[in-house]
């Protein structure tokens, strides 16, 4: 990456700014403006991910580049977070959103800015982007949204097909540490420590909401911007990467918006483009330029004519835990919408082919299938996060191949497998799995698709499946750009649970599949222009120093004893040092799931976070642990937090709640 030091404009920082909300509450914002540039459009950036410490390193590469081009931008802290004054109390809450309208507006109202305003951001900054864009603040005009989510129960990180997703707890134990961190004491100079207390004191325990709402009620319509897409009328570029959990949203929106919008997706996990992995990398920062500079200034440079989706098509490689270079080419499409009808496979004894045949086969239960799975979104909080070969879990699925391919053939957008069914169970579940099998035998995910069977008819109601009976479900795998090289064959892997990935039944399930098709999106040879984009750039990295170093470690731990398989993930960030405000940072985190192969019931999940702070002779310590079980009626959660200083206990809380499967 070239790290530019010269800009169109000089940049001035205010490290601590306070935007006062209409019920007297303060955020804290850090602003980066170009200097002597008179009034401007406003960037910002508003997440509960601490400016001043978690994401300093970002926003070292990404804010003061596009102030020296002629922006101001703004990273704000949210209500309760960081160094903001306030509670916080759910994520994307109705306070979230409006505080967000009064930024906006404040932004709108100072003298350096022109009355413009953008929004940016990746995961929960993606998220509200869109939210508020949906709510029509005046100033509001252009939203670049990576990594993130149109729908907040079928597509976050809570459940998926109407499952409960494995990082569910994860992150509500994820964030009850990071949340709990204090505000910085040399910013918030007076009754920081009054500001922490009230701020642990009023902790809410998240494991438990987010466990309660397992059909898509109103919790999670709240803020799902495909309950009304008509409502964005700001101009969205929306961003992602294949290696991410949030690979669906950019065709969702390119497909729904009236409001002027663009896709984009790389090879890339959970990071900006510019500096995401597996490579290749581009000038993400020159692109949000270009948006800028239409939708805020009125710069005629041709961003509403870019291709409606310019998506990297992946070439299959061997399957690995993790990449740095992921190979393939850059395909543009015009029109999205102008793509063929899937082709269509059907099912037929143990194959896939081009004519309907009996299938008659069954899926039986294999608890330990899943463990190849990788993690739902690869950000670097842990070892190797991608999916490995997927041949042990194969072996523990009912799977159907297709013919070795004579002709190279481009997956691009989203496959469906349609079955048709019958339970030994009322509660069931399946996960489908489309793979790419090479002549050696190994097997690599290409993408999957989970469903709740009592969710058949929609998400918003449970129906018990009729034991016996057959039945035609849907499952929608999620969207992929990959090219099915000459030589290799296609596999659909059908599974009655995929543990850790999402939680299973309480009590084994057999599924006989009677019949089904595979609706394979097929891009056309020749359809799709190529495209380039420029290499990296970003303004100077932060200084640092590293006092320690770290260490990640994954393992599979199978127990003959009980027939236990455990999965254990630890990471060890060391300890490093802002040579600019003389505060260090050290996470160690450790995630444990576990299951007997012969007990559906038997699922565990435990997380345990731990942050320290320090500068000087001042140091915090947060330790944030979350269990989940599933039992056969509930999910039995808890959780506890701890924190300390110097070694003096200064907070604890826990939690405990039995929350019925519904």
């Amino acid at each position: 990456m070239q790290h530019v030091t010269e800009f169109p404009f000089e940049i001035e920082e205010e490290p601590h700014v306070w935007i006062p909300m209409p019920d007297g509450v303060r955020l804290s914002a850090r602003i980066w403006r170009p200097k002597g540039a008179g009034a401007v459009p406003a960037v910002l950036e508003y997440l509960p991910y601490r400016k001043r410490d978690s994401t300093a390193e970002r926003d070292a590469l990404t804010h003061p580049y596009m102030a020296g081009h002629g922006y101001a931008c703004v990273r704000v802290d949210m209500r309760g977070t960081g160094d903001s004054e306030g509670l916080f109390d759910d994520e994307y809450s109705e306070q979230e959103l409006a505080d967000g309208v009064a930024v906006i507006d404040w932004l709108a109202a100072q003298a350096w800015c022109s009355g413009t305003v953008g929004m940016m951001g990746i995961s929960w900054g993606g998220f509200n982007g869109l939210q508020i864009a949906a709510l029509r603040p005046e100033p509001l005009k252009a939203v670049v949204s990576i990594c993130s989510t149109v729908d907040r129960y079928a597509d976050d990180i809570h459940y998926k097909g109407g499952i409960m997703l494995g990082e569910n707890p994860a992150w509500a134990a994820t964030v009850l540490g990071w949340f709990a961190l204090p505000p910085d004491p040399e910013i918030v100079r007076e009754g920081a420590m009054d500001m922490w207390q009230e701020r642990l004191d009023d902790t809410p325990f998240l494991a438990g909401r987010w466990a309660e709402h397992q059909l898509r009620d109103d919790y999670w319509k709240h803020g799902s911007v495909c309950e009304d897409y008509s409502a964005i009328t700001a101009a969205v570029l929306s961003v992602g990467g294949w290696h991410d959990g949030y690979r669906n949203t950019i065709a969702h929106l390119v497909e729904n918006l009236d409001a002027p919008v663009k896709g984009l997706i790389g090879p890339w996990n959970h990071k900006y483009p510019h500096f995401a992995v597996p490579e290749p990398r581009i000038d993400f920062l020159g692109e949000m330029l270009r948006w800028w500079d239409r939708w805020l200034k009125g710069i005629e440079n041709g961003a509403e004519d870019l291709p409606d989706m310019r998506l990297w098509v992946m070439d299959s490689v061997p399957p690995k835990l993790s990449y740095d270079r992921r190979p393939g080419r850059w395909v543009a499409l015009d029109d999205w919408s102008a793509r063929p009808q899937p082709e269509v496979l059907h099912f037929n004894a143990e194959a896939l082919a081009a004519e309907a045949g009996p299938v008659g086969r069954q899926a039986y239960p294999a608890l330990a299938c899943g463990q190849a799975a990788g993690e739902f979104f690869p950000f670097g909080f842990g070892p190797g996060e991608l999916p490995d070969d997927q041949r042990l879990d194969d072996a523990l699925s009912l799977c159907f191949d297709g013919a070795v391919v004579q002709q190279a053939c481009d997956i691009v957008g989203s496959p469906t497998v349609n079955l048709r069914l019958a339970s030994d169970q009322p509660r069931a579940q399946v996960a489908v799995r489309l793979c790419d099998v090479a002549p050696d035998g190994s097997s690599a995910l290409i993408c999957h698709g989970f469903l709740n069977l009592r969710h058949r008819a929609g998400h918003e109601t449970a129906v018990d499946m009729p034991v016996g009976d057959m039945v035609d479900v849907s499952v929608v795998l999620d969207q992929c750009g990959y090219r099915l090289p000459v030589g290799h064959k296609l596999r659909v892997a059908i599974s009655t649970s995929y543990w850790p990935f999402v939680w299973p039944e309480a009590k084994p399930v057999t599924l006989l599949v009677d019949s089904g098709t595979l609706e394979l999106p097929v891009l056309p040879e020749g359809m799709g222009e190529g495209w380039a984009f420029d290499p990296p750039k970003a303004a100077p990295k932060r200084a640092t120093r590293m006092l320690s170093d770290g260490s990640e470690a994954k393992r599979v731990i199978r127990d003959a004893s009980d027939r236990s398989v455990t999965l254990e993930i630890a990471s060890d960030t060391g300890i490093e040092e802002d040579l600019s405000t003389g505060l260090s940072h050290r996470i160690k985190h450790q995630e444990r799931f576990t299951i007997q192969e012969d007990d559906a019931s038997s699922a565990v999940a435990d997380f345990r976070w731990e942050r320290r702070m320090a500068r000087g002779g001042w140091a915090v310590t947060v330790e944030a642990h979350v269990t989940m079980t599933g039992l056969d009626d509930c999910f039995e959660v808890s959780a506890s937090l701890r924190t300390s200083g110097e070694g003096d206990l200064a907070f604890y809380k826990e939690w405990n709640a039995q929350i019925p499967r519904l």
